[in-house]
This record gives structure tokens, sequence and C-alpha cells, in this order.
């Protein structure tokens, strides 16, 4: 009889595990927050072991991103396959993905925010498969509301599949046939819109004055890291925007990662400035109105609200990381409180799970090209997000 241990036998879809554990990782942190040893840490392996299957981190987040790109294409397949009736197919496609963003939710929008560090033929792969999806759905909502011009329907199906992708902002659960149910239900609100007629186009007129040299160094870095990225600017390249030698920056901040923390609490004191006029409505449903208004006036015309969602994960310091993210609870907060007391029979938690879809229309759609050079946008995304809180 043989004495020896044995063998520990590899998990047979250990590639897929892999894949799941870096995917809860770029969720969280973002692609650049964490490293091919982060993942192996948290897959309890060793990095030699995790590059058995992946090359490096961009073909890790390849594999997770296309596969993320395969189920939405299975999804969309199946349901336009299901029945000739267009009510049914659009039935069973938004069940299926909802069901897909309950059970996947760490991949629900990761291919359109971390796609871009992927190498170009991979992004033009995603972008050729995405489009195709999108579509496909724009084609189906279309025979089901003739009504529509091929660009509103669009536009209107990537406000559903951002309500999809919000399961991917927040931790918040129901139970899972529940969940399924609301977020197909938002989605089909969201489908069934309609869009205000193309409000003029508003422009800001330039304060008096000059800006002081601290305020222009904050404005040149927020416009290089909303155009390339906060890993693509230097220091440098800050100074030049500004006018000024790049060393001279540091007399006003220590570092990019200080800039990015100030460009966050920027962004965080003018959303609570736009709440706290909102919230002298009358009641609450007007309050909430004009919290959706504000907060869309708000994310269109101030850019340090774009980079603060794309590039803060990852950029801003540690230190700061903490309070910007007790702010953005607080804002969430009073966002379901105003809900729920708008609507008394709201549970807590599906409130919670309305104002994230909500709010994730409003961050998807201001930074997708295909849709945010609309001239109504203020007021077609003000009209969704009343449509997914259930004021419309």
């Amino acid at each position: 009889m043989s004495t020896q241990p044995a063998r520990a036998s590899r998990p047979r879809d250990r590639k897929a595990q892999l894949a799941a554990v870096a995917a809860g990782l770029f969720r969280v942190r973002g692609f650049h927050g964490v490293s091919v040893i982060d993942i192996a840490t948290e897959a309890g392996i060793t990095g030699p072991a995790l590059y058995r299957h992946f090359a490096d981190k961009q073909t890790i987040l390849a594999y997770v991103v296309l596969g993320g790109i395969d189920e939405m294409e299975a999804v969309t397949s199946a349901s336009l396959a299901c029945s000739e009736v267009p009510s049914e197919q659009l039935s069973t496609l938004l069940t299926g993905m909802a069901t897909h963003g309950v059970e996947r939710r760490e991949i629900a929008a990761l291919w359109r925010w971390e796609g871009p560090h992927l190498p170009r033929e991979e992004r033009r792969e995603i972008r050729r498969r995405s489009s195709a999806v999108l579509d496909a759905w724009t084609k189906l909502l279309l025979r089901l509301r003739p009504e529509l011009t091929t660009d509103n329907a669009e536009f209107l199906c990537w406000a559903a599949l951002s309500v999809f992708g919000s399961v991917a902002v927040h931790h918040t659960s129901v139970a899972r046939k529940r969940f399924v149910s609301l977020l197909a239900e938002l989605a089909r609100d969201v489908l069934d819109a309609t869009l205000p007629e193309s409000a003029p186009v508003t422009t800001i007129t330039p304060g008096l004055g000059t800006p002081s040299r601290r305020e222009q160094i904050l404005t040149a870095a927020t416009s290089l890291f909303g155009e390339r990225g906060f890993h693509a600017v230097s220091m440098e390249d800050i100074g030049a925007a500004a006018g000024i030698a790049g060393p001279s920056v540091y007399r006003h901040f220590p570092s990019k990662a200080a800039l990015m923390g100030a460009i966050g609490h920027r962004a965080a004191d003018r959303l609570a400035l736009a709440a706290e006029q909102a919230l002298q409505a009358p009641d609450e449903t007007t309050a909430l109105r004009q919290l959706a208004a504000s907060y869309v006036r708000t994310l269109l015309r101030t850019p340090e609200m774009l980079v603060s969602f794309t590039e803060g994960r990852v950029a801003v310091p540690d230190r700061d990381k903490a309070d910007l993210l007790r702010v953005q609870r607080d804002y969430v907060a009073q966002w379901v409180a105003l809900l729920t007391a708008a609507q008394p029979g709201l549970p807590a938690r599906e409130a919670k799970i309305r104002v994230h879809a909500a709010l994730t229309i409003a961050n998807d759609l201001s930074r997708t090209r295909p849709v945010n050079g609309r001239p109504g946008l203020e007021a077609e995304l003000t009209a969704l997000l009343e449509t997914a809180l259930g004021l419309s």
C-alpha cells in the first residue's frame, strides 16, 4: 500500500477561474490598479503558475472582456431565435441580459470601460462585435416602436445596456429571482421611454478675471486626464498645457496623484452644492426631479466629474479615497431616502438598485461616443433618470 501523498488535482476550468478572479479585481480597482501578482495572490497560486495560463495582464483582460461579449452575443442570438413575435423576443432578451448581469456582475460593464487598455486589434474587435449586438437590439426595438428614429432607438438601447451594467458599480442585492425581474423591468421602462423634444444647446459664459495659477493647473490636468487617461500624462505635459515649466507644477501639487485627488474633491463639491439646491423643493418627488436634473447638468458641464469616474479609482491617493467614497455613499443615500419617501411601498434595497441604474445611465451615456454628441442630451438623460426612478 503506497504511503505517497495524493497529488492535488488541478481544477479543470482553472483558466476561467483565474479570469473570474481577475475580473473582480479589475471591477474594484481598475486595470492599472491590479498586478499579475495581485491576481495570483487572490487566486491562491504563485505568479509563475498564473503565467502558465496567461502571458500577461492584458491577455487576462482580453480573455475576460471578450468572454463577456461572447455571452452578450449568445443571449441576443438565443432571444431572436426563440420566437417570431418581437414582444416575446424582447422579453427573452431582457430576462437573459438581466440574468447574465446578476450572475456575472463582475464583468457586466467591464468590457466598456476597461477595453481601452487592450491592444488595438482587440479594441477594434470589441467595437465591431458590440456594435453588431446593439444594432440587433435597435432593429428589434424599431419593430416594436416604429415611430422612433433609428438614432433614438439606438440611444434607448444604449441606456438599457447601462441598466444591466449598473450592477457592476455597487454591491446591493435582493433575492436572485427578484433581482433579475427588477433589472428586466427597469430596462423595459427605459426602452419604452418617450424622449423629450430636442432642447437648444446651452452655452456657459466664461467668468470675469483670470483664474489663479493653481486653477489653471487643475483645469489643464482635468483636460489632459480626460483626453489621454491618468497614466499617459506627465507633470511636464500638465505644466506645458498650463503655460509653465513642469517642475513649477510641484509648487502647487506635490504629485500627479494629489492633482487627481483635488479633481475628485472638486467634483464632489459641485455635486453637493447642486444637491443642496435641489433639496429645497416642496416635496420628495419634486426634489428627486430637481436632483436628477442637477446631476445631469453637473455631469455634462463640469469635466471634473467625468475624469473622476474614469480615472479616480486608481489615481486618487489612498488618504483621499476613503473620504471621497464616504461622500459618494452619502450622495447616493440622499437619492434613496427621497425615493423611498416618494414611493413608500418601495423596499430600500430596490430603491438603491434603481438609483444606481439611473446614475449609471447618465455616467455611461455621457461617455459613450456614438450618443454623447446628441444636441438634446441633457434633457434626454434627465428624462431617462426619471424613468429609471419610476417618476414618469
